[in-house]
């Protein structure tokens, strides 16, 4: 085991859990986020609950982060020149014939991270097979280094037609860069994705360039701060694809951390699912600003090898969670058509709700959960205390409007909200033929467990587990974040005998390339490998898990070839008969951290007065009696109405509902029938 730190940054709070490896004890933290300087928050979190002489010792620390997604978002980023193909300077804008919102008859594309003029054209070309037809034409390379360094650009992607099959016109290309002057970063499409697809590649390439960085500085900030502090350790920072990578390899690659925030709560809900040997979950995961939620199925979160932001693709791995604007946070109003909606715009760290007394006077989620009792004696983490009497005030703005007052409105946004959150949860779980009815609803951050039985009331789900840890849940599940790498590579080869050999091939110099980025755990690392394959003829694949001895795939090509068909039909409810061709080949590197037991019990003890309240219940529409139930005090099974009350969050229980306590500590809640 070792001693660690994980601090997961949210829209409101930041949320530190740190486990002392010496004690086996488990501690956890929830200060205000700080956005304009988010280490500040972070800082202040291990401050005000790591001592001294464990942050010395601490061997990790492990962090998640929305800086480079909110870049994204927020085009706050660096001013990137793009140099590509004759003929591709227009791809980041033509891009592929579908739209996001098809029926949306005002939807406009996303503008491309790099304007025109931005984006230049050199001559020369590869073909597909990596034998060069035309070659690269240095003297336009050194007129658009010229005009780029003129334009006074940050950083400069490159990306060049089939640069995946053959890299020498970018490195080249990149040589000429230096030697023309230019002193920024530049990032090379075939370094950051070794896959085909122009478009995507080259979104990717641009990506990298527009948030290399200002996520370098932070990172730098960051782990200078924490050396102040003195820390010795391995600084990590969560991938998007799950697992953690080191600061400098961050650095290197950081369109790989785009989600690295809402990833942790995925990775810990994985090690729940294999602890209570639960076969499918759905994570809701409530903050302050957001709401994500993520598929766990047979322990693992659901990956996929291309990820969206702000209708940009990123070809990365990436754990498939689904983010809406709503969370505690969210702001109710009254739309155009005279009705009352919640979200995406929040309150945030600051002034936040208006129940927290710092200005706010915009009704929130919170305050309309506090009006109505669901958070009990509000008594929050960070030392807030909810003022009721400001979120009334604030309710009956709102309510004005729709002729409601405070009561009917606050039930009205709380329904409003979890249907919100709901929808967000059928997407992702119908989109794949599975029904949300069949799983286990595990909900977690500050308002996660306040939302549980609505959510599971909206979906038809029946069982409810409530981790330990659950309001800095996602803190928790940075801590089991192994340290991965991964690569992938486009190879088209027919699925025949014999054609594993080629394969073969390419994985040793995957592993090769992936071994020399983290040569220091080279000798402790576990390979894996995975196949995109499909029906010759079609566009898209099916990505396959496959065995592999040392640097070979250790099944033939008859087995490959039943697992896809098998694959094929359960995800498509059909076969083809057509031949099968290899698209892509994507290997990947784990070294294991330390494992570390979940046991944590609740330290709240009575420190309130109260023994229950009088709050809404949505099943029986109206207010009734309460417990009020410190979660370290609940033994046996308990029936609802009960609030139960720890350091960082809130369970709210409503009527028709039981919960128990388990062996790990964590809360089941099961609808009685």
């Amino acid at each position: 085991m070792a001693t660690r730190i994980g601090v997961d940054i949210g829209g409101t709070f930041t949320d530190l859990v740190y486990f002392d490896e010496d004690t086996g004890e488990t501690v956890e933290g929830k200060v205000p986020t700080v956005p304009s300087a988010p280490e500040e928050g972070v800082v202040a979190a291990i401050r005000d609950y790591v001592p001294q002489d464990v942050i010395e010792r601490a061997e990790f620390f492990l962090h998640g982060t929305t800086v480079g997604l909110n870049a994204l978002l927020e085009r706050r980023g660096a001013r990137v020149g793009l140099i590509t193909t004759q003929g591709f300077r227009d791809v980041l804008e033509i891009r592929r014939g579908d739209r996001a919102e098809m029926y949306n008859l005002f939807w406009k594309q996303t503008e491309p991270l790099v304007p025109r003029r931005l984006r230049l054209e050199v001559g020369g070309r590869m073909l597909g097979t990596g034998a060069e037809y035309t070659p690269l034409d240095e003297a336009d390379v050194t007129a658009a280094a010229q005009r780029l360094i003129a334009e006074n650009v940050d950083a400069i992607a490159v990306s060049l037609i089939n640069a995946y099959a053959n890299p020498a016109h970018e490195l080249r290309l990149e040589e000429l860069l230096r030697a023309a002057g230019f002193e920024g970063g530049i990032s090379l499409s075939h370094k950051i994705s070794g896959e085909y697809r122009e478009y995507e590649r080259t979104s990717t390439t641009c990506v990298d360039a527009f948030v290399r960085g200002r996520m370098a500085n932070y990172l730098r900030r960051l782990d200078g701060r924490l050396r102040d502090m003195g820390f010795k350790g391995t600084s990590l920072i969560t991938r998007s694809g799950s697992g953690s990578m080191t600061f400098a390899e961050a650095e290197d690659r950081p369109f790989e951390t785009i989600m690295s925030g809402p990833v942790g709560g995925a990775q810990g809900a994985s090690e729940i699912a294999k602890l209570l040997g639960i076969k499918s979950l759905a994570t809701a995961d409530v903050g302050g600003t957001s709401f994500d939620t993520a598929l766990v199925i047979d322990g693992n979160p659901q990956v996929l090898f291309e990820g969206m932001i702000d209708n940009m693709p990123i070809q990365s791995p990436w754990v498939d969670v689904r983010s809406i604007g709503s969370g505690g946070g969210s702001i109710a109003h009254i739309d155009p058509g005279g009705l009352m909606r919640v979200g995406p715009r929040s309150a945030g760290a600051v002034p936040g709700p208006a129940c927290y007394g710092k200005g706010g006077t915009e009704p929130a989620m919170t305050d309309a959960a506090a009006w109505l009792g669901m958070l009990g004696p509000g008594n929050l983490a960070s030392g807030i205390h909810l003022d009721i009497g400001q979120a009334r005030a604030a309710l009956e703005k709102v309510g004005s409007h729709i002729g409601q007052d405070a009561e009917g409105t606050a039930a009205g946004i709380m329904q409003i909200s979890s249907a919100a959150m709901a929808n967000a949860m059928r997407e992702i779980s119908l989109d794949q033929g599975l029904d949300p009815r069949e799983m286990t609803l595990v909900p977690f951050g500050g308002a996660g467990p306040l939302m549980g039985t609505l959510l599971a009331d909206e979906l038809g789900m029946d069982r409810i587990v409530i981790p330990p840890l659950a309001g800095n849940f996602s803190a928790w599940g940075l801590l089991g974040a192994d340290m991965v790498q991964s690569i992938a590579r486009t190879r088209v080869i027919d699925l025949v005998p014999g054609a594993l050999d080629q394969v073969n091939a390419v994985l040793a110099e995957l592993f090769v390339a992936l071994e020399e980025r983290s040569a220091a755990h080279a000798q402790s690392s576990i390979r894996s490998a995975r196949l995109d394959l499909r029906y010759k003829g079609q566009e898209h694949t099916l990505t396959i898990e496959v065995a592999v001895d040392g640097a070979s795939v250790a099944e033939d090509e008859a087995a490959l070839l039943d697992r896809f068909v098998a694959e094929y039909a359960q995800t498509f409810g059909a076969t083809m008969n057509q031949e099968v061709e290899l698209v892509s080949i994507r290997a990947s590197t784990t070294v294991p951290l330390p494992r570390r037991d979940l046991k944590y019990s609740p330290k709240r003890g009575g420190e309130t007065d109260l023994d229950e309240i009088n709050a809404y219940s949505f099943e029986r529409k109206a207010r009734m009696p309460f417990r009020i139930i410190p979660r370290g005090q609940i033994t046996g099974k308990v029936n609802g109405p009960a609030i139960v009350t720890e350091d960082t969050t809130t369970t709210y229980v409503d009527a028709e509902w039981t919960m128990s306590v388990g062996n790990a500590g964590e809360l089941t809640l099961e609808r009685i029938v």
